[in-house]
């Protein structure tokens, strides 16, 4: 049995995928340019606090919300025109969310490098 590894899988992603990192997360969401979607768990949000004005979308979820087709599409939570942003709490699971989304069609697709834990000591405010 071949089984490839979350390390690989996420290294693959990444060379797929668009990575910015806070700074630029910060402008397009000031610049009303973005979806910022938080993809922890709830009880990460718990403990940690959440970015002001982020939608969380767990990541189970994620693909289920944003499916117009899907029972649990969450029609008019987000503008499906502008970048979906996705951040985790380290930068692993929002890579292989956001491959995902491209994986579904979605052009406009970004992930923060270094999730929350660089978002927390950057200009977004935290809740």
């Amino acid at each position: 049995m071949n089984i490839k590894s979350s390390q690989t899988l996420v290294s693959e992603a990444l060379k797929e995928i668009k990575t910015i990192n806070t700074d630029e997360a910060f402008k397009l969401y000031q610049e009303n340019k973005c979806n910022l979607i938080d993809i922890r768990d709830i009880r990460e949000l718990e403990k940690t606090g959440r970015v002001e004005n982020s939608l969380h979308i767990p990541r189970g979820m994620l693909e289920f919300w944003l499916d117009p087709q899907s029972v649990y599409f969450k029609d008019g939570k987000l503008d499906m025109n502008k970048e979906m942003t996705l951040f985790c709490a380290g930068g692993l699971r929002s890579a292989l969310a956001a491959k995902s989304l491209i994986d579904m069609g979605f052009k406009k697709v970004s992930h923060i490098d270094g999730g929350f834990g660089a978002i927390s000591k950057s200009d977004f405010k935290i809740v």
